[in-house]
């Protein structure tokens, strides 16, 4: 069963000259699965709180591409706050993690990288419930 100590803070190369940046973050390279699914969260403002669900089989990775954000990861026993806020590193969330997105700032974007296609049957949205199924692995 995953820890919070199997989430992982991840720094990915930064490229650049005068034209700017550029970060590359390669599936089974950069960060430890194929990517499945990308997809982003935008708009959201400091007092909402997003997730909240542990997913059974995808694992993610979060990058704050613009702005910042920060992420709570919880394993039923610890938790663990991120800041996500440098677009060159990002958290690598393995399956079974209950998350929570929140903070966000005003420009924030942020993107997702995640090992599975979108099947909602594999996601635990009631946070008792992924509790009782995570005891059910002990």
């Amino acid at each position: 069963m995953s820890n919070v100590q199997d989430v992982q803070i991840l720094q990915f190369a930064q490229n650049g000259d005068e034209r700017g940046h550029l970060v590359v973050v390669e599936g089974q390279k950069d960060i430890p699965f194929a990517i499945a699914r990308i997809f982003y969260i935008y708009g959201s403002d400091r007092s909402v709180i997003r997730g909240r669900h542990a997913n059974r089989k995808s694992e993610f990775v979060l990058i704050n591409v613009s702005g910042t954000s920060k992420v709570k990861v919880i394993d039923g026993t610890n938790e663990k706050v991120i800041s996500l806020n440098r677009p060159h590193m990002g958290v690598y969330l393995p399956k079974m993690i209950w998350k929570e997105m929140f903070d966000f700032s005003p420009d924030s974007v942020l993107l997702c990288l995640a090992s599975e296609t979108y099947d909602p049957a594999e996601y635990i949205r009631d946070y008792v419930m992924y509790l009782k199924e995570i005891q059910s692995y002990e």
